[in-house]
Parts: structure tokens; sequence; C-alpha cells
């Protein structure tokens, strides 16, 4: 801040802070856990060296996205952000399964209560194919082979269980 308080980063080095310090626009004297964590992961001097590359209206941006990485490289020192990214695409894509799995369940009771095709004019292997057809068309995953797998794999799991959903 140069004058009055020191910024965060030249309380936390204990040195004088200058009027034109570069650390004191982005780290104010009563924020200091924001430039102890970012000290302690890239280092006061890395961190300087990164600022003064930058153009000056993109440097809060980039102390935002350091901070950011800085707890995250805290909570976990060996992955740091990408665990965090990994962990939620992981949750997107099981929620996504369980939605097709909803969705195809949602179908069997639907054509279960249309009785589109008498179920005594078709044998067992027939039925199978034919809802199998049906959920492909009504859930558009005819190019995708794992969302097919997805759902036939959710009938067997059915099946298993001693109850046919589709009769």
């Amino acid at each position: 801040m140069g004058g009055n308080s020191p910024c965060a980063s030249c309380k936390l080095l204990r040195r004088r802070c200058a009027k034109d310090c570069a650390f004191a626009p982005y780290f104010p004297s009563h924020e200091p856990q924001k430039f102890a964590i970012v000290h302690k992961v890239f280092g006061a001097s890395n961190v300087s060296k990164m600022l003064q590359e930058l153009p000056i209206h993109q440097r809060a941006d980039a102390v935002s996205s350091l901070v950011y990485e800085a707890n995250a490289r805290v909570r976990d020192p060996v992955y740091g952000c990408v665990g965090a990214i990994s962990y939620l695409q992981n949750q997107v894509s099981e929620l996504q399964m369980q939605l097709a799995v909803a969705q195809a369940e949602i179908l069997c009771i639907q054509m279960q209560n249309e009785q589109v095709i008498p179920t005594q004019e078709i044998n067992q292997d027939q039925k199978s194919y034919f809802i199998q057809d049906e959920l492909t068309q009504y859930l558009n995953y005819g190019s995708s082979s794992s969302n097919n797998n997805v759902i036939h794999d959710s009938l067997k799991r059915d099946n298993m269980y001693g109850h046919d959903m589709v009769s």
C-alpha cells in the first residue's frame, strides 16, 4: 500500500511496502491468508515474476487463479485442481448413467401401461430385442454403445432379481 499499512505480502515477508509494490493491489493487508497460501505453494519470487510478465488488466484474474490453485494444492498436493475437476467429471458421468437408467425404467413402465403389442404373441428373445430397440430410439443413444450397455445392463439387473420389467 506504500504508506499507512503494508500489503499482506510485505507484512508476511517482513519488509517495507514501497509505493510501487507489485503485490499491494492484489494482496491487501486485511487478507493475509491469501498471500500466505500462494507464497507457500509458489513462492513470492515466482509470483512476482508471473505478475510482471502479465499485462496489468490480467493480473487480478491471475492472482485469483493462483489463490485457487494454491488452495487446491494444499488440499490435494499431488493433483491440485485436476483432482477436483476429475472428481466432478466422474460425478457427472455417474449421474448421466443414473439418468439413462431412470429414463429406461420410465419407458418400460409406459410401455407396460400402453400394451403396444400383446405379450402372448411374442417370445422372450423377441421381447428383449423389441424393448432394447425402442429404448435406443426413445433415448437417442443409437450411436453410443456404452449407453446401450447401460440400458441393457439395467434390464439384465432387473431380470436377475427375479422379476421381468417388461411383462
